[in-house]
Parts: structure tokens; C-alpha cells; sequence
């Protein structure tokens, strides 16, 4: 029991060494200068604390909100969407897309939030395949700055340091990579820039030499796991050069902030530490029964065990079911991710073939003949032609692609 605890305390200190290192290494929140605004995401679960800063333009539209993680990217990631005042031009930080491989027993069983990728992909291939999810033309590989790739380089390599003396053997890697993508958006033609850094982990579990006869010697595992964060960068094709240049500055972008980095640290030690007391007290208690039991009869034993059986056998049914739902949740696309995390919804123009991102609060969206003003409501039968100037015509929903 204690070499369980042990392993379970190595694991998640070297869950939050990735967060500790990135944030140590990473400059404060810039002061916003003039022309540019600093909007915060908040964590509901720490009682609204601010967990992230995101600096955009001044007078720019934002909308934000905090992941805890899950099975596969497991440290929390903040998600946004910024737009420019005539709503052309906007700015996103994706879901954090994360996928798992590897050999040995550990690797037949992984998170079921997952991406389905089976095996290693460079940085420059992740977004090939990114493009292609997102239904954009892949028009060409960017280069990234030097400085960089050496800041990526450099945090791969104190988090290697810091988990050097671990119990389990690991091996972080960071690679960066950008792309110019494009799409039309009604009459529009759209222009994007897709940029990521694809940080991995290679944990390697030692095998284990049986102490009983007959029971097999349990092989080594080696698990691979990869956390893509992506930002993306579009605006109308004779825009783009401009609107990315002001995106290129150093002092627009999101960061989390270091008091709730510290403050979910030692949430999360707290947590650690219940969980191992609560996997003592569970460990004394089976003993006790075990020792009660052995002093039944086998026929009680036996009928206890086909007991067991068949509820591990339910489990597993139970299980397997999970799988193959979440199997297919995940099979929304990108886009539609987004737009779910911030509660909004696309809407096309039957007409023009214009594409709006607007609040999913509402059944019905109008929007006028310049395709700048919208009119939502929750009544079927409101009209807003003959009531409101200009010409109106009603929506259609669509995925957050722009496709039926």
C-alpha cells in the first residue's frame, strides 16, 4: 500500500511540475498600453478567482472561459474568442487537443478524451491535420521565430530537470510550428494563421517480477502523450497582413496568472492527500474482511466470488458503453468545440452565404441588409421587417465550419 501511495504522490507532483515550470519561466501580464484592453477568465470553482489575463485591442469583443482538464489534457486551459468591431476579423485560443499512444499493458487501456491519433505527429503535420478538421485549404508552412523556439526548448528542458529524480522515467519535448490557411465565408475571402506549440511526455513504467508461481512477470510500459494549444488568427485576405502584424506584438495574448497557478497547486496537494488517506483507510478495511472471510467456509467464498464476477463483469459492460458514447461525442469538429465553450452559435445568410458567429440564448436570429446588425428573439412568429428599417431575413444554423 505504501508503494501505491508513493507512486500516486510522484505522479501528481510531476502533474503540476509542467504548470510550475511554464509559469516561472514566462513573463508577467503586461500592463496594457495605450490602444489595447486586458480582459480576465475567471475559475468558478476557486469562487470566480482570476485564473487567466488575455491583452487584445481596444474596443475588440471578447469572450473566455476556463477548462479544469480531464483525462488526456489534464492541466486546466483557458479558451477564447476575440473579434474586431465590424466582426470580420477575430482571434481564437482553441480547446486544448491532446492524444495518447504507447507499448506494454498500461497502453491498452488510455483517456477517453482523446484525440484519435495513434501515434507521433511533428508539430507541422499536427496542423495539416488541424486544417483539414477545420475544412480550411492548407496554403503553406510559416516560419517560427527563433527566440521562439529556444523559450519552448528551454521549459522542455527545466521540466526534465525538475522530474529528473521521479520514480517514473520522463522525457518532455515542446515543438512549435505555424501555417497559412484560408476559406470563404460568404463573399468574403478569409485569410488565416494557425500557430501551436505540441508539448509530449514520454513516461516510462518499470516492469514488475512476479513473487508468485504460475503468475507471469508484468512487462514494462511506455505511455506517450501529446497537448496541442492552438491559436488561430483570421481576417478578411486584404486585412490579414495588417491584423496579424498587430497580433504579432508581444504584448497581446493570453497568460495564467501565477496567484491562481499557486492557488490550484495547493488545491490540488490537498486533494492528493485526502485521496491517499481515504486509500489507507480503504486498505485497512479490506484487510479486516479479508481476514473475516478467510474464516468462512469455501462454499461462502466461492458464492462471494461469483458474486464479485459478475459485477466486475457489469462494470466492464458499463464501461465499454462510456467508451463507445464518448467515442462518438468526439467526433463533433473543432468549430463546433468552440462555439460550444462560448456559448454562441453560427447563423448563414440563405441569400449571401455570409457566415455570424451570435448567442446560442436565442431560437430565431435576423440580420439586416448589411449584414452588420442582427436582430435575436425566442418567439417563432417575430418578424422584424415592416417593424425595424431595412430589409431582415431570417438565419439558418449551421456548424461552426459555416457547413449544413
Amino acid at each position: 500500500m505504501k508503494s501505491v501511495e508513493n507512486k500516486l504522490g510522484v505522479a501528481v507532483a510531476a502533474f503540476g511540475l509542467a504548470i510550475l515550470v511554464a509559469v516561472a519561466s514566462a513573463a508577467p501580464l503586461p500592463a496594457p498600453t495605450e490602444g489595447t484592453q486586458v480582459e480576465y477568465i475567471t475559475d468558478p470553482s476557486m469562487n470566480g478567482m482570476n485564473a487567466a489575463g488575455v491583452t487584445i485591442p481596444a474596443k475588440w469583443h471578447f469572450q473566455g472561459v476556463l477548462f479544469q482538464g480531464g483525462g488526456c489534457a489534464r492541466t486546466p486551459f483557458f479558451v477564447f474568442r476575440t473579434s474586431s468591431p465590424d466582426g470580420l476579423s477575430y482571434v481564437e485560443r482553441l480547446p486544448a487537443l491532446s492524444w495518447s499512444w504507447g507499448t506494454g499493458p498500461m497502453a491498452a487501456t488510455k483517456p477517453n478524451d482523446c484525440l484519435p491519433l495513434q501515434g507521433a505527429m511533428s508539430a507541422q503535420e499536427f496542423l495539416r491535420y488541424l486544417a483539414a478538421t477545420l475544412k480550411t485549404e492548407y496554403v503553406a508552412d510559416e516560419p517560427v521565430p527563433a527566440e521562439q523556439l529556444a523559450a519552448a526548448q528551454e521549459t522542455a528542458e527545466k521540466t526534465n530537470a525538475a522530474e529528473a529524480s521521479n520514480y517514473l522515467k520522463t522525457t518532455n519535448s515542446a515543438e512549435l510550428a505555424r501555417a497559412i490557411v484560408r476559406y470563404r465565408n460568404g463573399t468574403f475571402l478569409m485569410k488565416g494563421l494557425l500557430t501551436t506549440q505540441v508539448d509530449c511526455v514520454e513516461n516510462t513504467y518499470p516492469g514488475m517480477k512476479s513473487m508468485l508461481r504460475g503468475m507471469a512477470d508484468r512487462p514494462p510500459s511506455t505511455i506517450h502523450q501529446c497537448t496541442a494549444s492552438v491559436r488561430y488568427t483570421v481576417a478578411p485576405e486584404n486585412q490579414f497582413a495588417a491584423v496579424r502584424k498587430m497580433w504579432d506584438a508581444p504584448d497581446l495574448g493570453g497568460t495564467l496568472l501565477q496567484p491562481w497557478v499557486w492557488a490550484w497547486l495547493k488545491r490540488n496537494r490537498e486533494q492528493t492527500e485526502q485521496a491517499m488517506a481515504q486509500m489507507r483507510q480503504q486498505s485497512e478495511a479490506q484487510m479486516q474482511a479479508q481476514q473475516q472471510q478467510f474464516n468462512h467456509d469455501q462454499a461462502v467464498r466461492q458464492q462471494m466470488h461469483e458474486q464479485f464476477l459478475a459485477t466486475m463483469q457489469r462494470g466492464t459492460d458499463l464501461s465499454m458503453a462510456r467508451a463507445n458514447a464518448n467515442m462518438n461525442a468526439r467526433s463533433t469538429a473543432a468549430s463546433d468545440w468552440v462555439d460550444y465553450a462560448l456559448d454562441q452559435k453560427t447563423v448563414m445568410d440563405p441569400n449571401t452565404g455570409q457566415i455570424n458567429k451570435v448567442s446560442s440564448s436565442y431560437t430565431h436570429t435576423w440580420v439586416d441588409s448589411t449584414g452588420k446588425t442582427s436582430y435575436q428573439t425566442n418567439d417563432p412568429n417575430a418578424n422584424p421587417n415592416g417593424v425595424l428599417q431595412g430589409t431582415w431575413t431570417q438565419q439558418q444554423v449551421v456548424h461552426g465550419d459555416g457547413s449544413q
